[in-house]
């Protein structure tokens, strides 16, 4: 079969010569029920029903019919997620033979990472103490599952805050030879998560960091010029080449879709205090920084066949 490659060459040449703005990558969580109680997420604390398994089906078929090829499953937490008898792997069969052509997972980690999606990440927030300061008792735990772990692209997703920030680069010396790849992020203030929002000093120093550690050759995945760009969010956003979806307010509701920024429906948007690195990178490979498309190569492998 095919690589993703083609699909994105035409995705970005349609777009030049008419216009069209189409969404590329799609989130999909699959339910906001979550065994942990993270300071930083709002979603927990949103209670709603899990996507049924139908509704589940109509929402990829709409994302893929949008123009999104690649899909992220989120939550909560899905590796929790059931609709009778069928679970997560049941999700990505079925986002596979709707014709996405590279299936994510995020997750806690506190689940083995036993799983056919063709990347995953497990959040990360700081050696022990800080990671669980957030989390709870659950370091060992998820430690064990990334060390048994046998899939090839497991990266860390470090989602860097005004408790962690100093311990970041010593969290990425630590997971060096542990992970494939850390990706970072910086948090976001939701409205029912605790304000743990980086200011701007303490931001660019640790980006300073952290493009250090990347010349030195440590596993930091993200890009040169968008490490660079987040110091002052100096990027062109294209939040159209994204859609997101979630659980409606029952488990009969169908999917609530939004097409643009992460936050749409989500919590009130202030471009100033986005930390989303990866719409950064996805904004950047869309406008050829070379840079940007050598990390789209790296985590979704742009060139190899799909399956």
């Amino acid at each position: 079969m095919n690589s993703l490659l083609p699909y994105l060459a035409e995705h970005w040449a349609r777009h030049r010569l008419t216009g069209a703005r189409r969404p590329m990558l799609a989130g999909l969580k699959l339910t906001h029920r979550c065994n942990l109680r993270c300071r930083t997420c709002p979603f927990w604390r949103r209670p709603r029903g899990d996507l049924s398994f139908g509704a589940m089906q109509t929402a990829l078929g709409e994302l893929y019919h949008a123009g999104c090829r690649i899909l992220v499953l989120e939550g909560g937490e899905p590796f929790l997620w059931r609709d009778g008898k069928r679970g997560l792997e049941d999700v990505i069969a079925a986002a596979r033979g709707c014709g996405f052509m590279r299936v994510g997972v995020t997750t806690n980690g506190t689940f083995p990472l036993a799983t056919s999606a063709d990347i995953v990440w497990v959040s990360l927030d700081g050696l022990q103490a800080s990671h669980e300061a957030n989390r709870g008792p659950v370091w060992d735990t998820v430690m064990a599952n990334l060390t048994a772990s046998t899939h090839p692209r497991h990266f860390a997703q470090v989602t860097i805050t005004r408790e962690n920030w100093r311990e970041v680069p010593e969290l990425v010396r630590f997971l060096a030879g542990r992970v494939a790849g850390v990706t970072i992020q910086f948090f976001y203030p939701f409205a029912e998560s605790e304000d743990l929002w980086l200011p701007w000093a303490e931001r660019r120093q640790v980006l300073q960091e952290l493009i250090a550690l990347k010349a030195a050759g440590y596993p930091v995945i993200n890009s040169y010029r968008v490490l660079r760009a987040l110091a002052d969010n100096s990027w062109r956003c294209h939040d159209w080449l994204i859609a997101d979806a979630e659980p409606g307010e029952d488990d009969a509701s169908p999917a609530v879709i939004h097409y643009g920024c992460y936050l749409k429906g989500r919590a009130e948007i202030d471009c100033r205090r986005c930390g989303f690195s990866a719409h950064a990178e996805l904004s950047l490979a869309y406008d050829l920084c070379p840079g940007a498309l050598l990390t789209g190569q790296r985590v979704f492998n742009l060139l190899s066949p799909t399956r």
